[in-house]
């Protein structure tokens, strides 16, 4: 899939591409202009990729493993080789900064590349039933076989890993799919299923169809033959999915109001490292510029570091490179949106005029918000309850550490935290009382290992991610009971 400036590009079904149909315009982030248009496929098509996702079952369960493991080897091969088209294709369309954009490709291949292994481990267990009299020479297998055609929803902030993430188990464990990308960057997705079919993976089995948001809720509410819906965005729009989505499986990966603490035994007195915090600590919150659901956005600081680390953060923040996303050096970058610039200026207006305040700041240019660091927030502020996805962050002194865990779990999300403290007591503590799907001790809640189980709790989400975690919501384990044989 080229992406031709101001071009029509047609969306994915049974190895074609439909050109023909309403479009939408897809545009830069960053000074937005025209990079494209992609065809909207309609509630026909949509059915007509079920149609050929439930045919093409009877093909997938013949594939063997050492195929679809060959599969998922040559599609890691393709992006190893085409890494810097993907990494370009992520910028233009996502705005992300082209270094952040090549790391993405890399973890888009190491998911596929940790899909092909976990072909190999999807094995089975034998279960003894000679367990009372009468059953002798009974003995049973268990293995688990893929649900089904799969509806996978994709936002726009990781265009290309997060689509892996949907693709990449359902190959590993035979599941067709038809994706749902966002809006903003088909085309980087459109780009990805080329590549999955040239591989080998059959044309039937897989769909890429750019839908309104109302007919992907029909298709979800609809289409009983659709196994599981596997969606990542927004907290609203995915429970409000699942309420649609009948008896269907449901996998939310959802928004975050990711949390730090930072306790004083951490540096130790050592200066170096409470810098090297500090810095993981902006790179976390306003990298991308804050759009990512795991971005860091409340900091809670032991007082007697507190000021300290504040300004730490602060002249970090102040190096921080902002503006076109293409430049080699910039680190953040546009949101998404003009919109989106302006609903992040308006939270942060409405929190200062509740009594936060702006410790650094600067103005806006166009969809670029620089770093904005807060104090003095709390509960009722949105940008304290919600999730921002923009690049800002509050930090706030704390004087027991059991008060800190309380000021984490005071949210309706639950995603992941990250601890700095080197105490084990503490560290267990935290493991045991977060309401957290993850607890990062010594980064910040926005790392993370794709092989990784992830997800969360409360409105962050439901099920978990992570190849092998994903190949078990999209496969169901079978009996085979064998009696006297």
């Amino acid at each position: 899939m080229k992406m031709r400036p101001g071009a029509q590009t047609g969306f994915l079904l049974c190895g074609k591409e439909w050109v023909d149909g309403e479009a939408i315009e897809v545009r830069s982030p960053w000074d937005q202009g025209l990079l494209g248009k992609v065809t909207v496929a309609t509630r026909k098509d949509a059915r007509e990729a079920v149609n050929h996702a439930v045919a093409s079952m009877r093909r997938l369960r013949a594939l063997p493993r050492w195929k679809r493991k060959e599969i998922l080897e040559d599609i890691a091969a393709a992006l190893i080789e085409q890494k810097e088209r993907f990494a370009q294709l992520i910028v233009a369309e996502a705005g992300k900064p082209i270094r952040t954009a090549r790391v993405e490709v890399e973890r888009a291949i190491l998911t596929f590349k940790t899909a092909a292994e976990d072909v190999i481990r999807l094995g089975g267990e034998s279960i003894p039933l000679d367990l009372t009299e009468g059953n002798e020479g009974r003995w049973g297998l268990v293995q688990r076989f893929a649900r089904g055609p799969v509806l996978a929803i994709t936002p726009f902030n990781f265009p290309l890993m997060l689509v892996a993430h949907k693709l990449a188990p359902a190959i590993a464990c035979g599941c067709p799919v038809i994706l749902k990308p966002a809006p903003q960057t088909p085309f980087t997705a459109l780009a990805l299923g080329e590549v999955v079919l040239k591989a080998g993976w059959p044309e039937e089995a897989l769909a890429i169809l750019p839908l309104a948001n109302e007919d992907t809720a029909w298709l979800a509410e609809r289409e009983d033959r659709l196994k599981l819906v596997s969606f990542t965005g927004s907290a609203a729009v995915g429970w409000t999915l699942k309420a649609k989505s009948g008896k269907k499986r449901v996998a939310l990966e959802l928004g975050g109001n990711a949390a730090l603490i930072v306790h004083s035994d951490w540096a130790g007195g050592d200066d170096a490292v409470l810098d090297a915090a500090a810095m993981r600590t902006a790179h976390g919150a306003f990298g991308y510029a804050g759009q990512s659901c795991i971005s860091v956005q409340r900091v809670y600081v032991h007082r007697p570091i507190f000021q300290s680390f504040l300004w730490k953060v602060v002249e970090r923040a102040n190096k921080m490179v902002c503006g076109d996303p293409a430049n080699e050096t910039t680190e953040v970058g546009p949101v998404i949106r003009p919109a989106d610039a302006e609903r992040v200026e308006a939270w942060v207006k409405e929190a200062v005029e509740a009594g936060a305040k702006i410790v650094e700041s600067s103005a806006r240019e166009g969809s670029v918000l620089a770093p904005t660091i807060l104090t003095g927030t709390r509960p009722g502020m949105k940008v304290h309850d919600e999730e921002i996805f923009g690049p800002v962050v509050a930090i706030e002194p704390y004087d027991d550490f059991e008060e800190a865990l309380a000021m984490v779990n005071h949210s309706r999300y639950g995603l992941q935290t990250g601890l700095y403290t080197r105490d084990a007591g503490r560290i267990m503590t935290a493991f045991r009382e977060l309401e957290v799907g993850a607890v990062i001790v010594g980064d910040t809640p926005t790392w993370r290992l794709d092989p990784m189980p992830y997800g969360g709790v409360k409105d962050s989400g439901l099920g978990r991610e992570g190849i092998r975690w994903a190949i078990e919501e999209m496969t169901e384990p079978r009996m085979l009971v064998m009696a006297g044989v």
